[in-house]
Order: structure tokens, then C-alpha cells, then sequence
């Protein structure tokens, strides 16, 4: 099986209200995801071969498995969605979304950003049911916990502290700003189902 490669952002880099120093150890940490991803799926794999699956260890590693990947595939929505230069159409099909499902724009923009600037640790997602095509924004704590089953991720925030605290301290609120300013609309778009 072919291992997992770590992609380049590289772009992203000179972002506005992001140092290069953030970004470049941002995307260190992400390579550390992918790094791990691929240990855990070669040593799983080896376990089961050995008879081991049966072993404290390796349901622990069973365990752990939720979190690299999804800090490796969580981090990649989320550096997709940056780099953008443009506000959001609000007439295209995600803003309508948007409109329909929170009765606007900027009722979802607060709801997105009241979920980020919630006290912990993770991610805050606008995701998609894959069922009724309903928006919802999220909460994740870590990378592995509150995930909706079937839902499709649109728009991905990293509010871990590594995300903004080299630039903004505590200021998580001037962080979201600068994710916003930032947001690549079409890439959140093109998510859509």
C-alpha cells in the first residue's frame, strides 16, 4: 500500500496576519501527522500479521489511529480553504446555502464564530449532511471527537493554539479574523454536494 505524503502549502506562506514563522511551523506539525499516520498503518498492518490483535497495545494504536489521520486530513481541508483574497458570494451557491439554512449570511458567520471561540482544544467545521444537503457548524474536540457521521466538511478552522498563538497570544477573535480574511470561498464551495 502506498504511504501517505505530506502536501505543500507552500503558497500560503505571506498570507496576511499569518508570519511566516506560524505558517512554516504549522506546517511542520502537519508533517508530523502524516509521519505518524503512515508508523501506526505499518505497524497495525505488522500486529495483525503477528497474531496481535488481540493485545492492549494494539487497540491502543487502534485508538490512536483516529487522531494522526484526522490531524493529517484536517489540516489539509484546512490549509486548502486559505489563501484566498476575495469575500464570500453571497449569491453563489454556498452563500444561498448559507441563507436558506441559517436565515443568512451573517447569522451563520456569527454561529461559526461564537463555535471557534468556544473555551478548548480543536476545530470548528461547517459541515454538510450528506443525507438532507443541511449545513451545521461544529465543534471537534482534538481532531477525533464530535465528527458528524456522513457529514462532508466545507469550511475547516484549526482553533488549536498552535494556529494562532505565535501571532495573536489569547487573542483567539483577531485570529478568526485573519482566517477570514483569508478564506479561500471557492475551495469551501467546491466541497459542497
Amino acid at each position: 500500500m502506498m504511504a501517505y505524503t505530506a502536501k505543500d502549502y507552500g503558497k500560503l506562506v505571506g498570507m496576511e496576519g499569518f508570519s511566516e514563522t506560524l505558517i512554516k511551523n504549522h506546517f511542520t506539525l502537519y508533517q508530523g501527522y502524516v509521519t505518524n499516520t503512515n508508523k501506526l498503518l505499518d505497524t497495525l498492518a505488522a500486529m495483525v500479521k503477528e497474531g496481535k490483535t488481540g493485545t492492549p497495545e494494539y487497540a491502543e494504536l487502534k485508538r490512536r489511529m483516529g487522531f494522526e489521520f484526522n490531524g493529517m486530513r484536517l489540516h489539509e481541508y484546512y490549509f486548502e480553504n486559505l489563501g484566498g483574497k476575495v469575500t464570500p458570494d453571497k449569491a453563489g451557491k454556498l452563500g444561498k446555502r448559507l441563507a436558506e439554512d441559517f436565515g443568512g449570511f451573517e447569522n451563520w458567520e456569527k454561529d461559526f464564530r461564537g463555535t471557534a471561540t468556544m473555551r478548548g482544544i480543536g476545530w470548528t467545521i461547517l459541515y454538510q449532511d450528506d443525507v438532507t444537503g443541511r449545513l451545521i457548524n461544529q465543534w471537534i474536540n482534538d481532531h477525533e471527537t464530535g465528527h458528524l457521521a456522513g457529514a462532508v466538511p466545507v469550511l475547516v478552522l484549526d482553533v488549536f493554539e498552535h494556529a494562532f498563538m505565535i501571532d495573536y497570544g489569547l487573542k483567539r477573535a483577531d485570529y478568526i479574523e485573519a482566517f477570514f480574511k483569508n478564506t479561500n470561498w471557492s475551495a469551501a464551495e467546491s466541497r459542497l454536494r
